[in-house]
């Protein structure tokens, strides 16, 4: 497929390995819990079902290791990981739940 001139072709993404994948969930799993210990929020750009799936991973081990319920909203563009209510329905069973908009 031609290409205007002066134009660049959209970058492919190559899917993650399975080994690739549990390494940056745990390589992110102290970063998002630093950040909400800090500010009570993380937001990341995630604009794949991919990195979506990746960091709702990351919020459930965080959510493990503050002991306390974590919340993943999601849409389409950017995931926002926050404390979840513990008296919110739903989320004290699960301690994570996601919304895709």
């Amino acid at each position: 497929m031609a290409h205007p001139p002066g134009a660049q072709p959209a970058p492919r993404r190559t899917p993650l390995s399975t080994d690739e994948r549990v390494r940056a969930e745990a390589n992110f799993v102290p970063l998002v819990a630093e950040h909400l210990a800090a500010s009570g929020r993380f937001r990341v750009s995630a604009d794949t079902p991919e990195m979506v799936e990746l960091f709702q991973g990351v919020a459930r081990r965080v959510g493990d290791v503050l002991q306390r319920p974590v919340v993943s909203l999601a849409n389409g563009r950017y995931i926002v990981i926050t404390f979840g209510q513990e008296e919110a329905a739903g989320v004290t069973d699960l301690g994570v739940r996601s919304v895709q908009e």
